[in-house]
């Protein structure tokens, strides 16, 4: 019995959770609540993907209510992945939340951290379970309005304006969304993902439609900061507190470009949107150009957590180029860097968090010598660092072998070879970092520096033992990521 209402309890019992850290008004007790939670939801998000794989997709009616008249939790092969990336995350990054929020954040809001963050939470994973384009904006809006408050706890006055930019860019994005869904409405009087699905083909050739798909494009593309929609995510970065970025970084963006696949792949599958309205050249162009540019500017950052946002806006543009292909290999590339990158990205944000905790800054100067004294921190951000350049034995590798894959097939070798150097460009990033902690003498906080508290240290190497053993052997979330484009590029789920 219990087994049937996994897909509500995924959602009710984060939801639930928050207000109880509200009332309870307890910093530890809340973070314990917290870990369970999170731990809870990557039980169940694990259970459904195997159910998923075992039996199919998977319909949960909310008050029995029929779709397309009611609510509908539709879990299929994608969103089922999804799950257990954003959970996976979430409970990892619960286990370091203590220690790094209690360095960073004052006593007094620690319960109203938790608070925000179990509803962030639950933002996330409605977006990704539902079946319905409404109310995927409402689970949008809890995520982003718990999001700017998890960004403003930042210590620095400064994470103050990151997240009223954050708000402000957000609600423009949230807003072009919801007029796209409200477009679509009205042309087929439905909000039902599948309904959509079959509706839409008759009235595809529509201006109304094609007006819907900008809108809908334009407000995910803001959501998942791919360029030039990525103005917002730099200083939220910096300025969050270190679990938050670390949070962020490796579900919030990858939860949006999933939004965005089921918004071209489901709703508008039947038609071939990409080709009608010049949607793929369009995506094409911006993610080569997020390519280049995340990773050029981040070459010249001093502060390493917006060296390493500028490389998200960069990896976004791989996830995107993969999916913008819109062949098997293509989508299924894209689909497994939203897992590869969400390890790789949540890794080194948590080596840089135990930075903060010993010396206050990530500031490249402020990190020499570093090696030396924080040798198993600086290990895994060496091994996150190599990930992201694309070395093999790591996730980083298995993402750019079935991108170049992909474009090899369908005979475009310049965008391979674009790809390639993109990838270049991250050792020169990679590497500034590698020289100043290792090849330079430590000074100031560095030189009095010892190895994080071990309840940082071990997450990091969660992620980091994660980068490695699905780099090594990538076959369970390549074969996941296959059938799931597969069933998308066959119109399915």
């Amino acid at each position: 019995m219990i087994a049937h209402h996994l897909p509500i309890l995924q959602i009710i019992i984060p939801l639930m959770s928050a207000p109880i850290c509200l009332v309870l008004r307890h910093a530890r007790i809340a973070w314990v609540l917290s870990l369970a939670v999170s731990w809870i939801c990557l039980v169940i998000s694990v259970s459904l993907l195997v159910k998923v794989l075992d039996g199919g997709a998977i319909s949960y009616e909310l008050g029995d209510w029929a779709a397309p008249w009611g609510i509908e939790y539709h879990i299929d092969t994608l969103n089922a992945f999804v799950l257990v990336i954003v959970t996976a995350v979430g409970a990892v990054v619960m286990l370091y939340a203590k220690a790094s929020v209690e360095a960073e954040v004052p006593e007094e809001r620690r319960y109203l951290f938790y608070t925000m963050l179990m509803l962030c939470l639950t933002g996330l994973l409605g977006i990704t379970i539902t079946g319905d384009a409404f109310n995927l904006f409402v689970f949008l809006e809890i995520s982003s309005l718990s999001s700017y408050v998890l960004i403003s706890m930042g210590r620095d006055r400064r994470a103050l304006t990151a997240a009223y930019r954050y708000l402000i860019l957000g609600t423009v994005g949230a807003t072009f969304y919801i007029i796209g869904v409200g477009l679509m409405y009205m042309m087929t009087g439905t909000l039902n993902f599948a309904d959509l699905a079959t509706l839409i083909p008759s009235v595809a050739d529509t201006r109304t439609i094609q007006v819907a798909l900008g809108f809908l494009t334009v407000g995910l593309c803001l959501k998942l900061a791919l360029f030039p929609l990525h103005m917002w995510l730099p200083n939220a970065y910096v300025y969050a507190p270190s679990a938050v970025t670390v949070f962020l970084a490796s579900t919030a963006t990858k939860v949006a470009v999933y939004a965005l696949i089921r918004v071209i792949f489901t709703i508008f599958g039947a038609v071939d949107i990409l080709d009608i309205v010049q949607v793929r050249n369009l995506l094409m162009t911006m993610a080569i150009i997020a390519m280049f540019f995340g990773s050029i500017v981040a070459i010249y950052q001093m502060n390493v957590k917006r060296m390493l946002a500028y490389s998200s806006i960069a990896q976004i543009g791989y996830m995107i180029l993969g999916v913008s292909l819109d062949t098997l290999t293509g989508v299924a590339a894209g689909i497994i860097h939203l897992f590869n990158h969400a390890m790789m990205k949540g890794s080194l944000f948590m080596a840089l968090g135990a930075v903060i905790y010993q010396i206050g800054s990530v500031h490249l100067d402020d990190m020499a010598g570093l090696g030396r004294k924080m040798p198993l921190t600086m290990a895994a951000f060496v091994v996150g660092g190599l990930s992201l350049i694309g070395v093999p034995l790591t996730v980083g590798f298995i993402s750019k072998w079935y991108l170049i894959q992909a474009v090899l097939e369908r005979g475009w070798w310049p965008i391979a070879i674009i790809i390639i150097t993109t990838s270049l460009l991250a050792v020169i990033y990679v590497w500034r970092v590698v020289e100043i902690i290792y090849f330079r003498a430590p000074s100031g906080a560095a030189a009095v520096a010892t190895e994080a508290p071990v309840s940082l240290v071990v997450p990091t190497w969660i992620l980091i033992g994660a980068t490695l053993y699905f780099g090594i052997d990538a076959t369970t979330t390549l074969d996941v990521a296959i059938a799931a484009a597969r069933a998308l590029i066959g119109g399915g789920s």
